[in-house]
């Protein structure tokens, strides 16, 4: 199965390449071609097992701290295709995933401290918390997607929906799978023979998606009904100004009622309506 996902990997690759898409989703092609690096190296290892023992070991957690951190920058990028046509909002979610980012960090700095055991332990613990937590963040951002498809003007048959589906669906496996590994270890091959289809079933949808020509994108901004996502886009473009003008003027703490100011101008807009 390892070796059908490298081929599904290789193919999805030359698509990216041949469609010249490589400029729009940058990180999900550094992502796809790690992925197949990486499964290649541990197919490797798992033939040579009996011999590199603590070579495999140091690698993969090595391949698994690159994928995690790749499967963010997706993450970020995905989000960010979504929200083309709101600048503002765009603005705001890299401001919410930088956050998110130093959040990780300290989280896992703080499980490796509380960790007992030799260091190895403490890494393994901290590599296990980040990367369940971007499987969450992976299911959120389909759930986000699910919930607000019509809102954004987006159709399942565009790339960056494709792409997050195949996320979405592989992380709420591979979590599924880990909990069950801990609950019934007898079955520990079974489920990750398991995520390993999913993860082939996911690439096979990202290579179909990517080979077919992308819908035409509605634009919602020319919508007779305004939505939440052009009044918010409205109200943090009309405050960016006005609003870097009071931090230089009066300092820090009025970025609170700035915000205040915004929330209540889209809620006044939304009641008019």
């Amino acid at each position: 199965m390892a070796a059908v996902a490298i081929v599904i990997q290789t193919f999805t690759l030359r698509i990216i390449n041949r469609r010249k898409l490589r400029s729009e989703f940058p990180m999900f092609f550094r992502y796809s071609a790690f992925c197949a690096l990486a499964t290649a190296i541990g197919l490797v290892f798992y033939l040579l097992a009996s011999c590199c023992n603590r070579e495999h070991f140091y690698t993969y957690w090595v391949l698994n701290i690159g994928t995690m951190l790749l499967e963010f920058a997706v993450l970020y990028e995905l989000l960010v295709n979504a929200l083309k046509p709101y600048s503002a909002l765009i603005d705001l979610g890299k401001m919410l995933f930088r956050w998110a980012a130093v959040f990780l960090v300290a989280a896992a700095l703080l499980t490796a401290l509380a960790t007992a055991g030799v260091g190895t332990h403490k890494v393994q613990a901290a590599v296990d918390l980040l990367q369940r937590t971007v499987r969450l963040m992976q299911c959120g951002l389909l759930l986000l997607f699910l919930g607000l498809e019509k809102r954004l003007g987006l159709s399942w048959r565009t790339h960056s929906m494709s792409i997050a589906l195949g996320l979405g669906i592989y992380a709420a496996i591979d979590l599924s799978a880990t909990y069950l590994v801990d609950r019934i270890p007898a079955y520990t091959e079974t489920f990750q023979l398991f995520t390993y289809v999913v993860y082939a079933a996911a690439a096979s949808l990202w290579a179909i998606s990517l080979a077919r020509p992308e819908p035409a994108r509605s634009n919602v901004l020319d919508s007779p009904s305004r939505l939440i996502f052009q009044r918010w886009n409205e109200a943090l473009t009309s405050y960016t100004v006005r609003g870097e003008m009071a931090l230089a003027s009066s300092g820090v703490n009025s970025f609170l009622p700035g915000v205040e100011e915004t929330v209540d101008r889209v809620l006044a807009r939304k009641m008019v309506q």
